[in-house]
């Protein structure tokens, strides 16, 4: 087991990265010194893998488990479902002392976190990513969220865990789809932030695919280190943070226009990705061959480039809704080369128009 600090003061936390560690859950938590008493929240399918193991270790070590389970999928990271869970809280006896304990993936982390920050005004929190999105991303830092009809993630907070386990043994069971598509946000990582890091995925992308322990422990404790950094230095995302948010901004657009059902976040992320690159030479700062090593990648992980269903001006009416959208100005992360980004915010909208339009290239991969 490997471990990584988010150092935030008062609130700094670890991050626990190796094989086989959800046996050992509860241990861990007493190492926290909180009250008695842990909501899981999950869904059945994490649930059926998982949940029996992460309850027994924590009953081993005198802890009183409740699991609330919620449906799988984004659309139900809503307010509604927030309300079943406050209820299922409240039902469970939950005190300040208490924690909510997240065992699932993205959409799992986001609203349990949600949940932990405004339940009782705050309780404990602790993350169990079972998916490599939620790993390397979404459960560190502490984005809290649930998604308004207006936008993704609109009502929301930023409140940290107490503590991450990633436990690489799980990311086993996922779908190969799911696998590849948290891969988007490692690619990013070495964008924004390390092209060692980035060349590393180059040369090793086919064990990555087969889940090497090796590797994959090394790609999830580099990835958080990463983002621990940037966290450490801008928690609540007033400057520097917003570059995590490389290839989110068309990415989420096209989540959006496909009412979160078609992709994944991870193949937004990927498609926004390649748009940034293109952005980023059309404006002169990013090389050629920079962007083509950026395309090589994504396609070597198994990721879409290309969008065809719909319409550039969708799209592109979607990108005003993005949260990183101040005074009405749309906010791009661009590449400088691979390992250094920079926030863009006067970009002609025909330019945007522009590159949009060449990703809208045939069926996705």
């Amino acid at each position: 087991m490997e471990e990584v600090k988010v150092d935030l003061g008062v609130r700094s936390y670890q991050i626990k990265v190796g094989e086989d560690l959800l046996k050992d859950i509860g241990t861990y938590l007493t190492e926290l010194e909180i009250g008695s008493k842990v909501l899981i929240i999950t869904n059945d399918l994490v649930d059926s893998l998982y949940g029996q193991e992460v309850k027994d270790s924590l009953k081993e070590v005198g802890f009183t488990v409740e699991v609330a389970k919620i449906g799988d999928g984004e659309k139900y990271k809503s307010l509604e479902t927030a309300q079943q869970l406050y209820d299922q809280a409240v039902v469970a006896g939950l005190d300040r002392s208490s924690s909510i304990l997240a065992l699932g993936g993205g959409v799992v982390g986001d609203i349990a976190g949600f949940i932990a920050a405004t339940y009782m005004r705050g309780v404990n929190f602790i993350q169990v990513p079972t998916t490599l999105l939620a790993q390397v991303d979404s459960s560190v830092g502490g984005k809290v969220a649930v998604n308004h009809a207006a936008g993704k993630n609109l009502i929301g907070d930023f409140y940290q865990p107490q503590l991450v386990v990633a436990d690489i043994n799980v990311l086993s069971t996922l779908e190969e789809k799911e696998l590849k598509a948290g891969l988007a946000e490692v690619i990013k990582y070495g964008v924004i932030w390390d092209e060692e890091f980035f060349t590393f995925l180059e040369d090793n992308y086919k064990e990555i695919l087969t889940l090497e322990p090796q590797q994959v422990q090394h790609l999830i404790k580099v990835s958080c280190q990463i983002k621990a950094a940037v966290v450490a230095q801008d928690e609540t995302e007033r400057g520097l943070r917003a570059i995590l948010n490389y290839g989110h901004t068309l990415g989420h657009a096209l989540e959006a226009v496909t009412d979160y059902q078609y992709y994944r976040h991870g193949e937004g992320v990927a498609i926004g990705m390649l748009g940034a690159a293109k952005l980023a030479h059309q404006i002169g700062w990013l090389d050629k061959a920079d962007v083509i090593r950026q395309q090589r990648l994504i396609e070597n992980f198994g990721l879409p480039t290309s969008f065809s269903q719909w319409s550039v001006d969708e799209i592109c009416q979607a990108l005003t809704k993005d949260k990183k959208v101040e005074d009405g100005v749309i906010r791009f992360i661009l590449a400088k080369e691979i390992g250094e980004v920079e926030i863009i915010a006067d970009l002609e909208e025909n330019l945007i128009k522009e590159v949009t339009q060449e990703l809208k290239v045939g069926d996705e991969k």
